[in-house]
């Protein structure tokens, strides 16, 4: 038994060193223009997902989803986040897709997240993503306010999507999806991917 747990450690140490080794003598791409195999997302956005989930503290959001909170958020949004993750007027965002992985369009495909762990990524960014820590930049209820924005995007009332018609020209997702068919909106649902 013991040689046959010293055969497995050792041909885990050679597959790690022979990685290290691949990694190292520069083998592998590191180009950003390519698609990234499925594999590499899937692992990639694992280890993000479980880092998020070990990490982060499961905070609740200090404010209420208030017509003005939504709006402030919607404003801080465009300023700061619209350039990579999609803006209002429902442009698509070249910068954002130039990231290796490409940033996830918001207003397109709203995340479905929880609160506490998007306000952790707007915080303290991704490493190797291109995704910044905002807590140097933003204030905390200025974080909060964008997380409240996002987790409301395909639900927001009434005043607060008139406020986005009218000062970008365009209808939120949700309103836009009112006018779809029924199994159009489903359709869209399933098609739907993990955010980040």
């Amino acid at each position: 038994m013991g040689k046959f747990l010293l055969g497995i450690i050792v041909t885990l140490v050679v597959l790690v060193l022979a990685l290290l080794g691949f990694a190292t003598l520069g083998l592998l791409h590191t180009r950003a223009n390519v698609e990234p195999p499925h594999w590499e997302r899937h692992f990639a956005m694992s280890a993000v997902d479980a880092s998020i989930e070990r990490h982060a503290p499961r905070v609740t959001d200090p404010l209420t989803p208030t017509d003005q909170n939504l709006e402030d958020g919607m404003k801080i949004y465009t300023m700061n986040c619209a350039g990579c993750h999609g803006t209002l007027d429902r442009k698509f965002s070249v910068f954002g897709n130039s990231f290796y992985p490409p940033a996830p369009n918001f207003i397109s495909d709203p995340p479905d997240d929880p609160e506490w762990h998007t306000f952790f990524t707007i915080r303290n960014g991704i490493r190797y993503t291109g995704m910044p820590a905002w807590e140097k930049n933003l204030s905390e209820t200025d974080i909060w306010k964008v997380t409240l924005f996002l987790s409301h995007i395909d639900k927001l009332p009434p005043t607060v999507q008139d406020f986005w018609k009218a000062n970008f020209n365009s209808a939120p997702a949700a309103a836009a999806d009112e006018k779809k068919e029924p199994n159009e909106n489903n359709q869209k649902k399933e098609e739907r991917h993990d955010h980040h």
